[in-house]
């Protein structure tokens, strides 16, 4: 009862009105002062505009919550005290606790961050880029290779092109104990080294409401460059359009690369990425945009009927990141969905799985069920 007591005093804020007559002890009364800048700032003053205000505030709340907890308390703070221009300052940003969401407000402040404040943002984003391919790259490459290597299994491989695992497994029967070696009756392969097997262009909606998106996509996009059957490109847009694909090799140069905000022309991105396709069967499109046009809708209409028709597999991700349900155009959704092209937000997890049902053209509406994710109708 005395911590339901305790929880609910901090909680509240002390006033004389709360109710709980606790007195808390001097950790907790720290505890408390770090929430009131917080979250009673209008009426006490909160941190006010002091840069090294804030930097205690960050090292304080790191001291008292875990992990978890000072990721939303930092964009708690960074909504409602307006602490955007203080992330230019670089004591501010060697006491951030980094995550996706600081990253996407480094990405927007990328053309104004001073020179002196770069190398401590780019360490920041470096350190997330860091952990979410120690998590997300073994899962991707998995996924993808293992899709591929099902579809294209070639049972009359040159030498170089043998994959002398299967192969061995292939043959275990075929053990010779005087030889004491295998003589493989069938070889498998996939296919020669070093050739795409398949294509994958990921078209991203740089606009500010898509920051987490476009970090998960540059991670995801890095890693799927770095498997040779496939051959990746990176295009971004808002009103206009960027191809990113040589930034791919480098996670961290590929994210100060984008540039958060402005508005949308998504017409204007899929006839771009309509040029970068050479072999549309063997094409994956991944449009990861709330569909929210700015441009020419009928256009835009028109460019992802051609590509469906045309043999390419179109996939619409309106978001992909942990945060739920994004905002979007239903309308444009709707007609997506009637021409055949799946619409839906994915989250990162999920992700790879989606892009090898993808890659080996198996039905994504029948993968999207079991997993109990809802398409857009």
């Amino acid at each position: 009862m005395e911590e339901n007591i305790r929880r609910w005093r901090l909680i509240l804020g002390g006033d004389n009105n709360d109710g709980t007559a606790f007195s808390l002890n001097k950790t907790d009364l720290q505890v408390d002062k770090t929430l009131e800048a917080l979250y009673d700032s209008n009426r006490k003053g909160g941190l006010g505009a002091s840069s090294p205000n804030v930097s205690r505030w960050l090292g304080d709340i790191r001291s008292y919550f875990p992990a978890s907890v000072v990721q939303v308390m930092q964009k708690d703070a960074l909504k409602r005290l307006d602490l955007t221009a203080m992330l230019l300052e670089k004591e501010m940003l060697q006491n951030v606790e980094p995550d996706v969401h600081l990253v996407a407000t480094l990405m927007t402040l990328s053309r104004v961050i001073p020179e002196k404040t770069k190398d401590t943002a780019r360490q920041v984003v470096k350190k997330v880029v860091d952990e979410l391919l120690k998590k997300l790259s073994q899962p991707m490459q998995q996924a993808i290779t293992g899709s591929l290597n099902r579809s294209v299994r070639n049972r009359r491989p040159r030498h170089n092109e043998i994959n002398w695992d299967l192969t061995i497994r292939k043959n275990l029967q075929h053990y010779q104990p005087e030889y004491k070696t295998i003589i493989p009756e069938t070889l498998v392969g996939y296919g020669r080294k070093r050739s795409a097997l398949k294509d994958v262009v990921l078209c991203l909606d740089q606009s500010g409401s898509m920051g987490t998106s476009v970090v998960y996509s540059g991670i995801f996009g890095a890693v799927m460059a770095s498997i040779p059957a496939v051959q990746t490109k990176m295009v971004v847009f808002d009103t206009a359009v960027a191809d990113l694909t040589e930034e791919l090799q480098d996670p961290v140069e590929l994210l100060f690369g984008v540039q958060l905000g402005g508005g949308t022309d998504i017409h204007l991105a899929l006839q771009y990425c309509q040029q970068l396709i050479t072999r549309p069967a063997d094409t994956v499109l991944v449009v990861i945009t709330d569909l929210f046009e700015g441009g020419d809708e009928t256009g835009m209409r028109k460019r992802f009927t051609d590509l469906a028709a045309s043999g390419v597999q179109v996939v619409v991700l309106l978001a992909l990141n942990d945060e739920g349900a994004p905002s979007y155009d239903h309308e444009n959704a709707q007609f997506l969905a009637g021409l055949g092209i799946p619409v839906f937000a994915c989250t990162p997890d999920k992700f790879p799985d989606m892009m090898a049902m993808a890659l080996s053209k198996q039905d994504i509406a029948q993968w999207a069920a079991r997993e109990e994710i809802v398409l857009k109708k």
